[in-house]
């Protein structure tokens, strides 16, 4: 297996939202370096576990099947990537937001979490 070549650097990442817990993000964030384009929270797994996913909106269902395509990281980890879903991190379970392209405005998209 490769190791993934981070787009940020660890002593890069700042305190920006700490103590939020774990979250998954694809690696079109965290490697490629592609913005936030859709989060969704989903109720936690554990109580290490936030419940938030971070996509770019570029990913294929394809790609998404591959699990190597994605991980677990720190909520704070994401925010150093993208800091503009900061404000929405407080959202309830269920809450999802979207935008079109970079440097949009997230909006409210309906969403069903699922089943616990």
């Amino acid at each position: 297996m490769t190791q993934k070549k981070f787009h940020l650097k660890a002593e890069d990442i700042r305190e920006l939202a700490p103590g939020r817990g774990g979250c998954i993000a694809t690696d079109k964030i965290v490697v490629d370096g592609f913005p936030v384009g859709f989060m969704q929270r989903d109720p936690p797994r554990n109580d290490l576990d936030s419940g938030w996913g971070f996509m770019s909106g570029y990913e294929s269902e394809e790609y998404m099947n591959d699990a190597s395509n994605h991980g677990i990281y720190d909520v704070n980890t994401i925010a150093n990537y993208d800091p503009s879903i900061i404000p929405f991190l407080d959202s309830p379970v269920g809450s999802a937001f979207g935008r079109e392209k970079p440097g949009d405005e997230f909006k409210p998209i309906e969403y069903l979490p699922p089943m616990e």
